[in-house]
């Protein structure tokens, strides 16, 4: 019986879905029994008689429920006297669907006399011979001797110590009055209902349908008494002359009076947060706000407002009195639902029964009323203010990675296998020949796969780019090497240098990230073994120390979610690592973990969405500024979540080395996974690339995110992104994004495999506001290039700045693949000018500042000059004397 809906029982309940009941024990001696069968005239036929009962027609139900409303059983082997002696203590008894029975003092005045043809079924229990109703029509019988409120109901006596009854309760108005059911039991009475419950440690019970059984310790979702008891008219299932409950009536015994929550209502206001109104949902079969979150059993308004105020959620939605959903006022429109009237929202918390959590396809709805959680900037589209994309020049390869040479030149990567056949996985672009007559792409080699390999620029003082791990077999142990060469317009002669069998790495690894450390080693993290296989859970440093690589239990743990992890060198000299949704600071000598970081938020909804290849978001460092008091801030954006793979729309951002360091969540106007970030001259930084949906693979990336954003570090948190122009060029997996020394960001990649974007081979720019803004661009020279930490640095300026403030800032030198900018760092160390003469003072030391190569830029007025790289810190690993061995050249030290 459970499963009918409780509201509408009287409407549909039938033949196949009443109880099948004992036929009823013999009554007491003072009720004579009707021994026999009525005898109709004709078989079948409509008795006249049934022993002191007579005929009193065919009649139909009454227009809003029961015609006899008193009592009630069914059994498939039935007869009139059956019924008759069922119904023994009252004035009427009626059978329908030659099976079910009903009592009652007098006839509902809407049920109204029909023909006798129309109760034509018969009863299996005469052999066929009585007549015993119809669909909804009643063989009604009258005992005149009868009448009045009929018989006294026997109260259980059994009942644990202080129980006692409390009569009967309407339910299912708000949803059940008890909150936990238990297993149906076909010999329930109202003692053993209160036994079980009792056991389990609660104080009411709550009989129905003559076998369920209910508990709780409070009466909730609007139950109150019945207007009579006659209204629980089901006999127990184990003894006929107890009544357990009916439809949606239950008959309540309870230790003391029962403790009643009051009638479930709306809650106007919640701290900051307002209510709406009761919203519709799934209107077009769409959500009216999109993440869903699921309370099973502990839904309350106050828990789902925390939930979506936490992600910086401005709307929050409860349904089905479980359910909670976040999203944003506007989300309301566009999916085009309305607001309806608030009976419309009638489903109790299931954390709280006093309060309302929505209904069927309705949602109670709130806003957020106090300050805002979030606002972005939305400059005119084609103003300056929005940036520009541009088309800077049709490729010859889908790149993997790329990288600003210090000779300014730009080196492309390309995995072997889904680009050209005669591909040979190396390029070189040199900027300068961009719209001349020469070529500007340069062929170049490497001689094993790079597919998902991590790469650096070394702090030697040649600027060699260092490629490590790859796909498969060898190329999981390489080590390339490609000592920059040539200048602007003039062509360089030099190649990738490689031999497996003279340098590889300890552990083949795919999907690793690297990094120079503090005393100018490479540390190599992370990866799998290839071609989707196990785990490398370890760390090794190049140049081998002689030391195997250290195993890292956190890596393993986590595996397949951590790849690319992000990595960094702290102020405070540890070493930060993010990978899936954890974080943490090891020692720099032992690689053991100093300090376990909170887990790093992930989806609303999902606590274990992921920011690292393959749930893959992007991050950067927040710039770090003379005299460098405050600690580094880690910003992540974007990602996505294992299962319905939804992207991620916010980003998150901590201080590492803070006491209490803490995730701070930014929403994002849209989600992301597979963007790439480019750290800005000026300090911002900027979002673009990667899909609305999805993860990071072949074929996994959906519905592009053609939008850029401007990130500002500067401004207050939640109003930190400008949303910025559109590209019509789809940049999904293996797309990247790097500063270039004129303060252009370059666009390139995307190779999808999933039949509907193509492989990308066209490079765009993207021009930042403070070159579309009309105002001249300073111009410098610096001499040294090479700067010790501390050192003071002369530095000449064109001519006097004309746009508003002088600036000086460091970008490290970037290789960019799957989202993991290696080596990005954002630096403005202090400097003064005296007209057009400035010294700058290089970083303290080499935990803020790293050794290596950087692009140095100044700026006037927000304005950058284009850049030039210095090298800060030296070469204090040596690595210009590694590697000895035949096909490898070292530049020394």
């Amino acid at each position: 019986m459970s499963a009918l809906y409780p509201r509408h029982y009287h409407d549909e309940i039938h033949a196949t879905c009443i109880l099948s009941l004992p036929v009823p024990k013999p009554p007491t001696e003072a009720t004579p029994k009707t021994k026999a069968l009525a005898v109709p005239a004709a078989c079948p036929g409509q008795p006249e008689a049934v022993g002191s009962w007579r005929s009193y027609g065919c009649y139909s139900e009454a227009s809003d429920g029961r015609a006899l409303r008193d009592q009630t059983y069914a059994d498939d082997n039935i007869t009139l006297a059956d019924c008759g002696n069922f119904c023994t203590d009252y004035a009427y008894f009626g059978i329908e669907y030659g099976r079910e029975c009903y009592c009652g003092d007098e006839l509902d005045p809407t049920a109204t006399r029909r023909p006798g043809s129309e109760c034509a079924m018969t009863c299996k229990g005469s052999a066929g011979c009585e007549y015993c109703g119809g669909g909804r029509r009643l063989s009604v019988y009258n005992n005149t001797g009868k009448g009045g409120s009929g018989p006294a109901l026997p109260q259980p006596t059994d009942l644990p110590d202080g129980w006692a009854s409390y009569g009967c309760w309407i339910d299912g108005v708000h949803g059940r009055i008890l909150k936990q059911q238990v297993p149906d039991d076909a010999k329930l009475t109202l003692s053993s209902c209160a036994k079980t419950c009792a056991g389990l440690g609660y104080t009411i019970a709550g009989a129905e349908y003559s076998r369920q059984c209910f508990c709780g310790n409070q009466i909730i979702n609007g139950g109150a008494p019945a207007k009579s008891d006659k209204e629980c008219n089901a006999a127990c299932g184990g003894d006929r002359r107890q009544k357990c409950g009916g439809p949606a009536r239950m008959s309540i015994v309870s230790s003391g009076r029962p403790r009643v929550i009051a009638e479930p209502r709306v809650i106007g206001r919640v701290g900051d947060w307002a209510y709406h109104g009761c919203v519709q949902d799934n209107v077009n079969q769409k959500r009216t706000f999109f993440w869903q979150n699921f309370f099973e059993g502990n839904l309350t308004v106050e828990a789902c407002l925390q939930r979506c105020g936490d992600f910086k959620y401005a709307a929050a939605g409860l349904q089905y009195g479980r359910e909670c959903y976040c999203g944003d006022p506007e989300n309301i429109h566009t999916a085009g639902a309305k607001v309806v009237d608030d009976s419309e929202c009638n489903v109790p918390c299931s954390g709280n029964g006093s309060v309302i959590c929505g209904g069927g396809t309705r949602l109670t709805t709130y806003f957020w009323a106090g300050d805002p959680l979030y606002s972005w900037d939305f400059p005119e589209a084609g103003s300056p203010e929005a940036g520009s994309y541009d088309f800077l020049v049709g490729g010859v390869c889908v790149p993997l990675m790329t990288s600003q040479a210090i000779t300014g030149k730009v080196t492309f990567l390309e995995k072997w296998g889904t680009g050209p056949p005669n591909s040979t996985g190396a390029y070189e672009l040199d900027l300068s020949l961009i719209g001349g007559g020469r070529a500007p792409w340069r062929t170049m080699h490497v001689k094993t796969d790079i597919f998902c390999a991590g790469g650096l620029t070394l702090p030697d003082k040649a600027g060699r780019q260092l490629n490590v791990g790859g796909w498969s077999g060898a190329s999981t142990f390489g080590v390339r090497l490609y000592t920059p060469d040539g200048s602007a317009g003039v062509p360089g002669t030099n190649d990738w240098q490689e031999d497996v069998n003279v340098l590889k790495l300890q552990n083949g690894r795919w999907y690793p990230s690297a990094m120079i450390m503090a005393n100018g080693s490479i540390l190599v993290i992370g990866g799998e073994v290839g071609s989707n296989s196990a785990a490398v859970p370890t760390l090794e440093i190049l140049p081998p120390t002689g030391t195997k690589p250290l195993y890292m239990e956190w890596l393993e743990r986590t595996n397949p979610n951590n790849l690319y992890p992000y990595v960094c060198v702290l102020p405070s000299g540890g070493i930060f690592v993010a990978y899936w949704n954890e974080a943490r600071i090891l020692d720099e000598t032992t690689f053991a973990t100093i300090r376990t970081l909170p887990n790093i938020p992930g989806a609303v909804n999902d606590p274990k969405g992921g920011r690292t290849y393959p749930l893959e978001g992007a991050a950067v460092l927040l710039p770090q500024r003379a005299p460098y008091n405050d600690p580094l801030g880690v910003l992540i954006c974007g990602g996505s979540t294992n299962g319905p793979s939804n992207a991620i729309d916010n980003c998150v951002l901590t201080y590492p080395d803070a006491p209490d360091a803490q995730w701070t969540i930014e929403r994002m106007p849209s989600p992301r996974v597979m963007p790439c970030m480019a750290p800005l001259p000026d300090g911002t930084y900027m979002i673009l690339n990667g899909a609305h949906h999805g993860v990071a693979g072949f074929g996994l990336g959906k519905d592009p995110n053609l939008n850029a954003l401007l990130y500002d570090a500067a401004k207050p948190v939640g109003h930190r992104i400008t949303v910025m122009a559109n590209t019509t060029v789809a940049r999904l997996y293996h797309s990247e994004a790097i500063t270039l020394l004129d303060g252009r960001v370059l666009v390139s990649g995307s190779d999808p495999q999933d039949g509907v974007n193509p492989q990308e081979y066209r490079v765009e720019t993207f021009t930042p506001p403070y070159l579309l803004r009309g105002k001249p661009r300073p111009t410098f020279t610096v001499e040294n290039t090479d700067w010790s930490y501390g050192q003071q640095v002369s530095f000449s300026l064109g001519g006097p700045a004309r746009n508003g403030d002088l600036a000086v800032s460091l970008l490290g030198s970037v290789s960019s693949t799957h989202g993991n900018s290696m080596g990005a760092r954002t630096i403005f160390p202090e400097f003064s000018c005296s007209g057009t003469s400035c010294s700058v003072t290089a970083p303290p030391g080499k935990y803020i500042c790293p050794p290596g190569w950087y692009q140095f830029f100044v700026l006037d007025g927000g304005v950058p000059a284009v850049g030039v790289f210095v090298r800060i810190g030296g070469d204090p690993a040596q690595l210009g004397l590694w590697p000895k061995g035949n096909g490898f050249t070292t530049p020394g030290v």
